[in-house]
């Protein structure tokens, strides 16, 4: 039966296993049925503006027809053939071509994945491969930050910095290590004399690389800015001197650019606001808006020479059924052409600073929020029992979280951080809604 009720649909919605599952997370989900621009519109009559892009990644908003019209014409075409070696397609070869040297001149080369886990593994294996074509077969451990998040396949689930994602699966696989983030030393780590934070979050890299043994260590992986982790944003000079380390010691340096990819920062990339050279890239989630299922890596020439010259019996022997999926990458290349014409990442860097403003003004207003920052449209607050003691308030978190949701507003409660990223089509009353939405629903929550 196909229901078109609300009462039916949540019913029919709970015979489901839904991602991050608990019984009581998934009671009386938000059931939506139609999106526009930055609002979601439920089968219960209900109006949301949506603050986190879904996933941080609608980046130009919902019900583009432009994308759905790419789509159905790229489908009655061939929706999808095998993109594996001695087949391809048009969209597929046109997508690799406006991505070669887009990201940073020294890359050109591109591996279609369909998501961003996908990507962290193919991210991992290419590292391993490259090292093992250089004869150094013992580099093979993943470096990854605490609060960074990666993906949800069992290597990205390791890389990823949370242990709550390892509790229930047998704990993280031999051969990933994780360090402290900066953030780790703003409250709790200890400073050497004159030491900054950029330089002791650097050492704890330095630190692992030695404890691990240099010859293991095949790759560092960070996003620019750690979305699920809390929008944690880096402190100056933190990733140039990683770089110098990772350069040091012969470490791949990967950036994960899931989230903070195609504008979200208001660059194209996160890596620009922070100078960031990587040996290897890996993207989903904007590159299509969400409106099709899309990931992928770019590596240097020189990690592409490396892998088209190995012999033809320790080939490069990875890949997925969707990887280069046609319909994806025709939807992409839209995309793409949509946020540059539309001037989305100008907007991303406007609406960000309004958006900022905005948290800065609910900091001075209440007692128990904190820390507000961000970078283009990707924000957060600290909600705290104190601005003295810093100390977060994951429930009173989640409970402002679900006044906003009542009052019309999706933001997304991370422990005791509020995270903001919502599309980048966004306009300035909308953006006003958001900050004044949020500062009532913290009188409620917090009264």
């Amino acid at each position: 039966m196909i229901a078109n009720n609300h009462a039916t649909l949540v019913q029919q919605d709970e015979r489901q296993l839904h991602p991050m599952y608990h019984p009581s997370r998934a009671e009386n989900a938000v059931m939506v049925e139609k999106g526009d621009g930055v609002w979601l519109y439920t089968t219960d009559g209900r109006k949301i503006l949506d603050s986190m892009a879904s996933l941080w990644n609608v980046n130009i908003g919902y019900g583009n027809r432009e994308l759905a019209q790419v789509a159905y014409e790229q489908m009655l075409d061939i929706a999808y053939s095998s993109g594996f070696a001695g087949m391809t397609n048009p969209p597929s070869a046109q997508l690799a071509a406006k991505l070669a040297g887009f990201f940073r001149p020294n890359m050109n080369f591109t591996n279609f994945t369909s998501g961003g886990s996908e990507s962290s593994d193919t991210s991992f294996k290419t590292a391993r491969f490259y090292w093992y074509q250089l004869g150094k077969v013992k580099k093979t451990k993943i470096i990854s930050r605490l609060i960074g998040y990666h993906g949800m396949t069992l290597a990205a689930t390791s890389a990823t910095g949370m242990s709550k994602f390892h509790t229930m699966f047998g704990g993280v696989l031999d051969g990933f290590v994780h360090v402290a983030n900066p953030n780790a030393y703003r409250y709790e780590g200890e400073l050497r004399d004159g030491e900054t934070i950029a330089q002791a979050a650097a050492r704890a890299l330095e630190e692992a690389i030695l404890r691990e043994g240099p010859e293991t260590v095949a790759a560092f992986i960070s996003e620019p800015i750690q979305g699920a982790g809390g929008v944690m944003i880096a402190d100056d000079g933190y990733f140039d001197l990683v770089q110098a380390i990772c350069k040091k010691y012969e470490v791949l340096f990967i950036a994960d650019e899931v989230i903070c990819g195609f504008g979200r920062t208001g660059n194209w990339f996160g890596c620009d606001a922070f100078d960031i050279n990587p040996d290897i890239m890996q993207f989903a989630k904007g590159v299509t808006s969400g409106y099709m299922p899309l990931g992928g890596i770019q590596v240097t020439d020189e990690i592409r020479d490396v892998i088209n010259s190995a012999p033809e019996d320790q080939s490069w022997m990875h890949g997925y059924t969707y990887s280069g999926h046609a319909t994806s990458c025709a939807v992409a290349i839209a995309n793409i052409d949509i946020i540059e014409r539309d001037g989305l990442l100008e907007n991303s860097r406007v609406m960000g600073e309004r958006l900022l403003n905005g948290l800065e003004a609910l900091v001075a207003e209440f007692p128990n929020i904190d820390n507000a920052r961000g970078l283009g449209l990707m924000a957060g607050i600290d909600v705290v029992k104190s601005k003295e003691s810093r100390e977060a308030d994951a429930d009173t978190a989640e409970k402002i979280s679900g006044a906003a949701l009542e009052m019309g507003l999706r933001a997304r409660p991370i422990g005791g951080a509020i995270a903001f990223a919502p599309p980048l089509c966004i306009t300035a009353d909308e953006v006003d809604f958001v900050v004044n939405t949020m500062g009532d629903a913290i009188t409620q929550a917090s009264g």
